[in-house]
């Protein structure tokens, strides 16, 4: 077994679950231990039963529950040293350090961070492997460099962030240095990027893509599908080439496995 699903996905919350045989591992938990618990619960898991909780990078949204959840159940929390200088740890005593793109093991599953262009300490996503199988998180990535996109090769399943439409983030509400920052190479990932990426990563086998951490004030999951799946068709690739999902921002998605 092994196989994924989001918790909450967006700009008021993170946190993915990758599950195997043998160990349950949290990506971020950036909304309360209170909602965490409930998203755990209705997919019949204990919170007692996470081996593990790995952190991207040290915003609000990606952190928020990490003292109460660690505290409560003794979950270590890993993360690289930088980051861990930006979070506010005081209650978090089972702390867990790693190196980015170096790999370590937790249970049955392999795990490798890899740097992200995002304005943190030191971001990153990672590539979680079983045996010959990988599936990637990339999210909070103003561009996609050479070196993700090797990263996110040759995965079954990617879960990358689709956050803004680019149009509708140049008439937002917005104040300029907040528009400039989250369109910049160290801000957020555009619809069209994202599905650039997955129609480029077709090449090595990628079968499901799930479109994560959308903005709520200046994306739709309809608009983000619906572009997504348009840069697709552009490359001749198609709905039965390659699954596309999009995260819900306030509830679990259903599960996909990896064969």
């Amino acid at each position: 077994m092994f196989k994924c699903c989001s918790l909450y996905s967006g700009s008021s919350g993170n946190s993915f679950l990758i599950q195997s045989n043998h160990a349950n591992i949290l990506i971020d938990a950036g909304v309360s231990c209170k909602k965490i618990e409930t998203a755990l619960n209705s997919l019949d898991i204990s919170p007692n039963d996470i081996h593990a909780i790995l952190v991207t990078h040290e915003h609000i949204d990606h952190t928020k529950g990490l003292g109460i959840l660690s505290s409560k159940y003794n979950i270590p929390i890993y993360a690289n040293e930088k980051t861990w200088e930006h979070i506010n740890c005081s209650k978090i005593l089972n702390k867990k350090f790693f190196i980015n793109n170096k790999k370590f093991d937790i249970e049955d599953l392999t795990i490798l961070p890899f740097s992200t262009p995002h304005d943190a300490a030191n971001p990153c996503g990672f590539n979680i492997y079983k045996d010959s199988k990988k599936i990637s998180i990339a999210t909070d990535l103003g561009d996609i460099t050479k070196d993700v996109f090797s990263k996110l090769e040759n995965s079954s399943l990617v879960m990358l962030e689709s956050n803004y439409d680019m149009n509708i983030l140049k008439y937002s509400p917005y104040p300029y240095n907040l528009k400039k920052r989250i369109a910049s190479s160290l801000g957020h990932l555009e619809n069209c990027m994202a599905g650039k990426t997955i129609s480029r990563l077709a090449n090595s086998g990628l079968k499901n893509a799930v479109l994560i951490h959308l903005s709520k004030e200046n994306n739709f999951p309809e608009l983000a599908y619906k572009t997504v799946t348009e840069e697709l068709e552009k490359n001749s690739i198609y709905k039965n080439d390659i699954k596309i999902n999009v995260a819900p921002r306030d509830n679990p998605s259903e599960f996909i496995q990896v064969v």
